[in-house]
């Protein structure tokens, strides 16, 4: 079974930068991207739970679902694989040969592929749809699409503990782009009103995350933990979605910082808080963490 023991706590990486230091700002970049090799970033929290209840559970298959880049289900068939268990990856859309990476990594990992049309998939959640995978594959846990349930919270709460600012700082801020939300409202539930959160939201259209958030902090009987917000503006253009002025960021601060970063996500998170800081944004003297929650051998 797969244990704590395999994987190294994140470090807290400053970035130096003039044009931050100008503006009294500090960046420091909390590098879940270094925990694992493969199973990285906030994937890593989102599944241990759910990998000890499959355990405990006497489970010897994982069953989850995600896009064909998935970053979910690139960790999910490494932490599968490690542990000893089987997996099946139920992916949204064709199978389109050649695999792309993440599909060859998920599929060599000893993934099942079980693809289903993006009409089909929007039914994951209902029971006949679960009913007919298990009519096909047998029993499995069954963890939702980004590891999101209580069990992924769990984990993401244990983030925070690796929030450390310093005492000099007049503001805190912590940053982190959002596609289900549950890594936000994980950390918001262990926060105790230690700094402000900014989520930054990769997806297009109305406000979603939010509502979801708050429906989490709800069910784990939290009302107002800390200062919280969703930023919506810098998903440019939608999920997976760039423009030059990303692409132009991401490489920037990668040559500067030597901080690697992906198109999806992390390089969205990135945009979001130069933005900010050229609009003033952050009060002087304010310092601001990063959460860099991995992505990258999926993109």
């Amino acid at each position: 079974m797969l244990i704590d023991a395999h994987f190294r706590d994140p470090i807290l990486q400053t970035v130096q930068d003039p044009f931050l230091e100008a503006r009294g700002l500090t960046l420091k970049v909390l590098r879940l991207d270094l925990v694992h090799p493969l199973v990285s970033g906030n994937k890593w929290y989102k599944l241990k739970h759910n990998l000890a209840k499959a355990h405990a559970l006497g489970h010897d298959t994982l069953l989850s679902y995600g896009g064909a880049y998935s970053n979910h289900l690139v960790a999910l068939a490494a932490a599968a694989k490690l542990s000893g268990l089987r997996s099946i990856g139920v992916v949204r859309g064709e199978l389109v040969q050649p695999l792309n990476q993440a599909l060859a990594f998920m599929q060599a990992q000893g993934m099942v592929l079980h693809p289903v049309s993006r009409a089909d998939y929007r039914h994951k959640d209902e029971p006949g749809f679960k009913a007919e995978l298990q009519a096909q594959y047998g029993r499995a846990f069954d963890i939702p699409e980004g590891g999101a349930n209580r069990l992924g919270l769990l984990g993401t709460a244990q983030i925070s503990a690796f929030l450390e600012f310093s005492p000099s700082a007049t503001a805190n801020y912590v940053m982190l782009a959002c596609g289900t939300a549950a890594t936000m409202a994980g950390i918001l539930s262990s926060m105790q009103g230690a700094a402000q959160v900014l989520g930054v939201s990769v997806l297009k259209g109305e406000d979603r995350l939010s509502a979801q958030v708050q429906d989490w902090l709800l069910e784990q009987g939290q009302t107002q933990p800390c200062a919280w917000q969703m930023l919506c503006d810098y998903h440019c253009g939608g999920y997976a979605k760039s423009t030059p002025a990303l692409r132009q960021r991401m490489q920037s601060f990668m040559q500067n910082s030597g901080i690697p970063l992906e198109p999806v996500y992390t390089a969205k998170l990135i945009y979001a808080f130069y933005s900010l800081a050229e609009q003033g944004y952050f009060p002087h003297a304010s310092e601001i963490i990063a959460i860099h929650t991995g992505g990258l051998l999926a993109n």
